[in-house]
């Protein structure tokens, strides 16, 4: 019976951090490339200048991001980088929906490739690999599953992926304005600022991204919480080189005695992961998708918690022992504070800029809102 619930915290940990990171809309973060002097550049208003972020089209290119979080969560298996430090990531974006990401791990490295037609998933510390249909119609000349797809640890290694997404959910209910210039990665580039209205309750002060004076990609993207002068967290680009790449970076081939698995492609483009799509499991699917509450800076989202594989051998079975990304796992009746109130009871856990709500009945809300928030979200 112990083993099953350790089991179960397992899962839940890593589910809460890929709540939180969905809700706040970010995820992983990234240190200043460098404080410079400021450069010089045209006038342009917030207007044209999101609107030239969410046309543009960087083309082939490479960079290292830089991420350094301030979250205060702790380590939980599958989003190590939820929990505070410092991190690196290699991407290399080779366009028509081509594209490397390469992250470092204690043990070794992970490693995701997408050729165009098919997406490679590789850890070489278990040495299984995963190989999944691209999603259609995939926009060209981002890095693999970057944005609003993949695994949470690679969902936001592509700064510009991350920053499009930010500024296309947030421009609606914010004040947008242009505060100068910097130079980040050796670009010029201007700063765009997105603040929540005031009818929004959220615990965000404002969202700062740094665009590419020339490309008009975002090259850093910086979120600050109330209270705070120093961002909570960033993601950017401490290099980054615009033009061809190697085609042979967009190829993958398992290693030898490496375990392959196939998994489908989801409708709804999202990948694979606990509760994800197996065949026969239509139903299962549909239920297990998060719901969305709210939009905008209190967007809230209702998970459930994530189950244990139930098709993984020892799953659920006497003497199961804690895989590598179960390893620390932390024990989630020692997380935050017991709360309750109509929609049932749980644990609270808060943050600078965000809070959530794992519930005795194996709901997960997240948000980078105020706990009121959460608890009118789950009694909907």
């Amino acid at each position: 019976m112990g083993n099953r619930s350790s089991a179960r915290r397992r899962a839940a940990a890593g589910g809460i951090g890929a709540a939180l990171a969905a809700a706040v809309g970010i995820g992983l973060l990234v240190a200043p490339g460098g404080a410079s002097a400021a450069p010089e550049l045209p006038p342009v208003s917030p207007e044209d200048l999101v609107s030239s972020v969410l046309t543009a089209k960087p083309g082939p290119f490479n960079g290292t991001v830089a991420l350094d979080n301030q979250l205060g969560l702790p380590a939980l298996p599958g989003v190590p980088q939820a929990a505070n430090g410092t991190s690196t990531a290699r991407i290399w974006s080779g366009g028509d929906g081509k594209g490397r990401v390469s992250l470092p791990t204690a043990q070794g490295e992970k490693t995701y490739v997408a050729d165009g037609t098919t997406r490679w998933s590789y850890d070489s510390e278990s040495r299984t690999v995963t190989k999944t249909p691209a999603k259609q119609g995939e926009k060209p000349g981002r890095a693999p599953e970057a944005g609003t797809t993949g695994p949470p640890e690679v969902a936001t290694t592509d700064p510009a992926a991350a920053a499009a997404k930010a500024i296309g959910e947030l421009r609606t209910t914010s004040n947008v304005a242009v505060d100068g210039t910097a130079e980040i990665a050796g670009r010029p580039a201007y700063q765009l600022v997105l603040d929540p209205k005031p009818t929004e309750r959220t615990l965000l002060r404002e969202v700062r991204i740094a665009v590419d004076a020339e490309k008009r990609v975002p090259l850093q993207l910086s979120v600050l919480a109330n209270g705070s002068s120093e961002p909570a967290f960033q993601v950017g680009f401490t290099d980054v080189t615009f033009g061809p790449q190697d085609a042979s970076l967009f190829a993958f081939t398992p290693p030898p005695g490496s375990t392959v698995r196939d998994e489908p492609a989801r409708p709804d483009g999202a990948e694979p992961g606990p509760g994800a799509h197996k065949p026969g499991h239509d139903d299962k699917q549909a239920a297990d998708r998060p719901t969305i509450v709210g939009d905008g800076w209190d967007t809230v989202v209702v998970a459930q918690t994530p189950k244990p594989d139930a098709d993984k051998p020892g799953a659920n079975e006497p003497g199961e022992q804690a895989g590598p990304d179960g390893a620390g796992a932390p024990d989630l009746s020692q997380l935050g504070t017991p709360v309750s109130g109509p929609w049932g009871a749980g644990r609270q856990i808060g943050t600078a800029v965000g809070t959530a709500i794992i519930t005795d009945d194996g709901r997960i809300a997240a948000g980078a809102v105020p706990a009121q928030v959460l608890t009118e979200a789950l009694a909907k």
